[in-house]
């Protein structure tokens, strides 16, 4: 029960904090927490009456932040059944905030993947039991997951360099280096695979050409997490 609990009060704060990002992005990681934390203007309670389009916004947003809710509880309740640390709690939150944070403003911050990344080396340095591992020790398996998921998007991308120079954006890269230092080398491939597929997805369900590419590296990895435990 407090998995979900608490997953469902972190969801309903991601569209907050996702607004809030937007509004002083780039930033250092201090000035990140102060804006997170510091207390915003208020809009007062006459001209939220007046205006019909504010209404339909907090409407909107509300739903929004319902549905965060929803995902975000089950899927903690999902890796407290499925998965073997509460670590993976860390991961699927900090994916889901940039799901969302990329999802508004096409930009996935430092101050979240590179933690996401130290995360994921701590945890395979520190709880992984070395005998998972054959051939080399959980740490080195991390180090070459981040070191892989940072060259292997560069080397695909420089065919693409000289017609789209944004094939792989500084952002995407760092995130599928952190989700690297989770997953390891070997998944690394399937990772992007998995995310240019659901990626044409997107395009093809919203029409359009271009979009944000976080998002697809977000749900791919969730789906390779997950079937990675419960296979």
């Amino acid at each position: 029960m407090a998995y979900i609990l608490s997953g469902f009060i972190f969801g309903l704060f991601i569209p907050y904090m996702a607004r809030r990002f937007s509004k002083f992005m780039p930033a250092t990681m201090a000035y990140a927490l102060y804006r997170l934390v510091a207390p915003v203007k208020r809009v007062s309670k006459q001209k939220r009456q007046k205006n019909g389009q504010y209404q339909r916004l907090i409407h909107k947003y509300l739903m929004r932040s319902i549905g965060w809710a929803v995902i975000a509880s089950a899927l903690t309740y999902g890796a407290h059944l499925c998965l073997p640390s509460v670590f993976y709690v860390a991961l699927l939150w900090i994916l889901l905030l940039l799901y969302e944070i990329d999802e508004r403003m096409f930009l996935l911050p430092d101050i979240l993947t590179v933690p996401l990344l130290i995360i994921g080396f701590i945890y395979a340095a520190t709880i992984v039991p070395e005998y998972d591992y054959v051939f080399c020790t959980p740490a080195f398996y991390s180090a070459m997951g981040a070191a892989v998921g940072y060259l292997l998007p560069v080397l695909a991308s420089l065919p693409l360099i000289k017609k789209h120079p944004d094939a792989f954006g500084g952002g995407d890269i760092k995130l599928l280096s952190a989700v690297g230092a989770w997953i390891g080398f070997e998944q690394v491939p399937a990772l992007i695979l998995l995310s240019a597929l659901v990626f044409a997805l997107f395009c093809l369900a919203k029409r359009e050409k271009i979009g944000a590419f976080g998002p697809a590296i977000v749900i791919s990895t969730i789906i390779l997490v997950f079937f990675k435990y419960l296979s």
